[in-house]
């Protein structure tokens, strides 16, 4: 993969369910990572949703949240919410669009508790999908959790700001990312798909995951 153009320094990053690829391309340019536990939530993010290649092509998967007063809302007091049947739908997708990819029977074990598990937080629920990812491709970033809110402008010296840079509607090559090809389930009917969940990486590359970021 190409190197980000820059020093290798700290990156700033919001939490994200199951995260696209270029969130961990990121972290791996990193010397150090922190993981904002300390922002307002933010709808329509990387923060609560994440996208996988199916059958019918790009799917969007959003956890559903216990709205209420939602304005100003720290990240850490966000619940998922346990209604509705969001789990059963969540890993039907997945599994329906990555059964017949390489490693999905690798793998699935130790994804399919975070769909049978009764939710919590949203930003616990993110770090434990963040570790266990990490800990099957054995990806090995320093990671820290803020202990306090940055707003940029206050940054320490050598710090990139990510939690707003990785966004769904932003432009890939705006963060330094510029993704090549690998191997997909239905690169035959849509061509390569950049920038789909972690799980679409880990699923069609497995062991080989860490080597592409």
């Amino acid at each position: 993969m190409p190197q980000l153009d820059v020093y290798m320094t700290t990156g700033l990053f919001s939490t994200a369910y199951f995260a696209p690829v270029h969130y961990f391309w990121h972290m791996n340019q990193m010397e150090e990572v922190v993981i904002e536990a300390y922002e307002h939530y933010i709808k329509q993010t990387w923060r609560n949703r994440c996208t996988i290649a199916t059958a019918n092509g790009p799917m969007t998967l959003s956890l559903p949240i216990e709205t209420g007063p939602m304005e100003k809302v720290n990240i850490r007091d966000v619940k998922v919410s346990s209604h509705g049947n969001w789990q059963h739908l969540h890993w039907n997708s997945i599994e329906s669009a990555y059964r017949s990819s390489p490693f999905f029977e690798y793998y699935q074990d130790d994804l399919r508790p975070f769909f049978e598990k009764k939710p919590g937080f949203l930003f616990d629920f993110n770090e434990e999908i963040r570790e266990t990812i990490c800990g099957l491709i054995e990806f090995q970033p320093k990671v820290n959790l803020s202990s306090e809110y940055l707003a940029e402008d206050v940054l320490p010296l050598g710090w990139l700001d990510f939690r707003t840079r990785i966004h769904p509607k932003k432009e890939l090559q705006d963060t330094g990312f510029h993704p090549t090809a690998y191997y997909q389930v239905f690169d035959r009917k849509f061509g390569f798909l950049p920038n789909l969940s972690i799980l679409d990486l880990v699923f069609n590359m497995g062991p080989e995951s860490v080597l592409y970021l």
